[in-house]
């Protein structure tokens, strides 16, 4: 049995104050930003006094877990799109495939930690640039399981008899969140190419 909401039952729904709760998601967007910003910042100065950066080839391994991360954003943005259109089947569907590419991107990473402790980049080492390459990431992992645990919530919401107010809303964190753990990522693995 597919299970689809037309369109009169998605905009007839009472709507629900939402502003405290997504104040509370862009707080930590911005505070993350300022966070990451500071340790790139630490980066660019610490290389410059060296006269160096972490002069080394990234692990091709970031360019997949990139990949995969772009691949979980365009499932993502799909069940939103799926869930507007009262396409309920198609929004379990692409959450799944979301929760997936985002575990894919964290064994990934792990991944090329272990090419980067393979090549003697030892996070702690006498290059502090180095140990920045797995400060950033580690903690961006972090953020990738946070935003799993929201996506997650999202997908409970579609399993779930909810109004579809509360669906949306689900929905909208969880891309709030994802997507700019993706720009995030993004952002950091083109600095770090740019300053080997």
């Amino acid at each position: 049995m597919v299970h689809t909401l037309n369109k009169e039952d998605i905009n007839s729904a009472a709507p629900i104050d939402t502003k405290p709760k997504k104040f509370v998601i862009w707080l930590f967007v911005v505070s993350s930003t300022i966070m990451f910003g500071g340790w790139t910042s630490y980066y660019i100065v610490f290389a410059a006094s060296k006269g160096k950066g972490h002069g080394l080839v990234l692990p091709e391994v970031f360019m997949y877990s990139t990949a995969a991360l772009i691949g979980s954003s365009i499932c993502l943005f799909l069940a939103s799109r799926a869930l507007r259109n009262g396409q309920i089947q198609k929004q379990r569907l692409f959450l799944w495939f979301t929760i997936a590419l985002g575990l894919a991107f964290g064994y990934l990473q792990v991944e090329a930690w272990s090419s980067l402790y393979q090549s003697g980049a030892a996070m702690v080492n006498n290059n502090a640039a180095i140990s920045v390459i797995y400060v950033v990431s580690g903690f961006h992992l972090l953020h990738i399981f946070a935003g799993l645990c929201i996506v997650l919530n999202a997908l409970i919401g579609a399993y779930k008899e909810l109004p579809i107010e509360t669906r949306k809303y689900r929905m909208e964190i969880a891309s709030i969140f994802w997507h700019f753990i993706d720009i995030l990522w993004i952002y950091l693995y083109v600095f770090l190419l740019l300053n080997s």
